[in-house]
């Protein structure tokens, strides 16, 4: 009986060392180009029809040749979306409270390196953008800062969240990686969920991308949506930023990491975003180009993969490709998008981290979002008492 009780401790200890590294590595030296110039027509067709697909249908999807059936995903992707979502995008506004950042990233505006205009938010500056942005509706609020470790930490955050939490009924945040017990302090404080994003799964990119700091760690930047899901996060956002790396490779990876977090995390929700390559400060001058008909059918492949997930689009895209996606597996919409530090209250406004492309107010895009027989929700969920 204690022979026993050991294995299954080292059984419960090896599950809790498993991450999605391990299922990453399993795809080190993968062929995809090889791959997708062996998929057929047919292969295309009976993936976009399947009920419950494989890794490889989902690679099918992202072929090259599929772009030759857009038409069939997209009904296909719409008919799943209206089915398990219904007609309702959900809506959320992102707040900057810092763009201090002590990491050296050559895609991004708040990188250290980049001379800019930077802010750093006291709580009742926060509390001024809080009631600037309610004035919208919107109930749902993304707090993001830059990685600037000892002046972002988890009492700064906890702060935040206390000011956030008087005007909205769900604050998520998308800040730099913690530990898993940070995540609980903070979800004891009323955080409902954390957005990730791992930029690029090819590792030897992300090292060529990311320079300096303490974002260059590859591995426990990966697990951090696990930690989240650990610590009890009811929402859990990952995505690539397109264009750091192989287009194709890293939709899939991105893909493959939401499927394994559905799998083995059952009590979070999950979503997915794949926003592409914008400018921001020290332009990005080695990007790989992701055209709109491949960056559509990246949204079609994963809504037809993983149909119960959410998918996220940003005000990165433009208003016509937003609108247009709407009807296509899109659930998550920003709205009146600030990327600056102060840019709702507009006091001593600071520089943004990337262009934005969706310069709409929220009127005008729940009107976009109406007009398409769709119905913009503003509250993400009700608390049960």
């Amino acid at each position: 009986m204690l022979v026993l009780h050991h294995h299954l401790q080292d059984f419960c200890l090896e599950v809790s060392r498993m991450s999605y590294y391990d299922e990453l590595v399993k795809w080190k030296g993968f062929d995809f180009e090889g791959y997708f110039n062996s998929v057929t027509d047919g292969e295309i067709l009976k993936s976009i029809e399947k009920d419950k697909l494989s890794v490889y249908d989902y690679l099918n999807l992202l072929s090259p040749r599929a772009k030759n059936h857009i038409e069939k995903m997209a009904q296909r992707a719409h008919k799943l979306t209206r089915q398990y979502f219904g007609n309702v995008i959900g809506l959320y506004l992102p707040i900057y409270v810092s763009n201090y950042c002590t990491s050296n990233c050559i895609y991004c505006g708040f990188s250290k390196k980049n001379h800019i205009v930077r802010r750093h938010m006291k709580f009742e500056e926060i509390e001024r953008e809080a009631k600037e942005i309610a004035k919208s509706g919107i109930e749902n609020i993304l707090l993001l800062t830059g990685e600037a470790k000892g002046l972002v930490d988890k009492e700064y955050l906890k702060g935040g969240i206390d000011v956030l939490k008087k005007y909205f009924s769900s604050v998520s945040i998308e800040v730099m990686p913690l530990d898993e017990e940070d995540y609980r302090y903070l979800a004891k404080d009323g955080l409902d969920g954390l957005t990730v994003y791992q930029e690029t799964y090819d590792e030897k990119r992300y090292a060529e991308v990311h320079l300096s700091g303490e974002k260059r760690d590859f591995k426990y930047r990966l697990d951090t949506p696990e930690r989240g899901a650990k610590a009890g996060l009811r929402t859990i956002g990952i995505g690539a930023l397109l264009g750091l790396g192989n287009i194709r490779s890293d939709a899939f990876k991105t893909g493959l990491h939401l499927k394994y977090l559905i799998d083995n995390y059952p009590n979070s929700e999950f979503s997915i975003s794949f926003p592409r390559v914008n400018e921001a400060e020290g332009n990005l001058k080695d990007s790989y180009a992701v055209d709109d008909i491949t960056f559509v059918q990246i949204i079609l492949a994963n809504r037809i993969f993983q149909p119960t997930a959410g998918i996220t689009l940003s005000t990165r895209e433009s208003a016509y490709m937003r609108d247009n996606l709407l009807q296509l597996g899109i659930t998550k919409f920003s709205a009146g998008s600030k990327t600056e530090v102060g840019g709702y209250s507009h006091e001593n406004e600071s520089t943004a981290q990337f262009d934005i492309t969706d310069n709409r107010s929220v009127e005008e895009i729940v009107e976009a979002i109406r007009k398409r027989g769709l119905e913009p929700k503003y509250k993400d969920w009700e608390t049960l008492l």
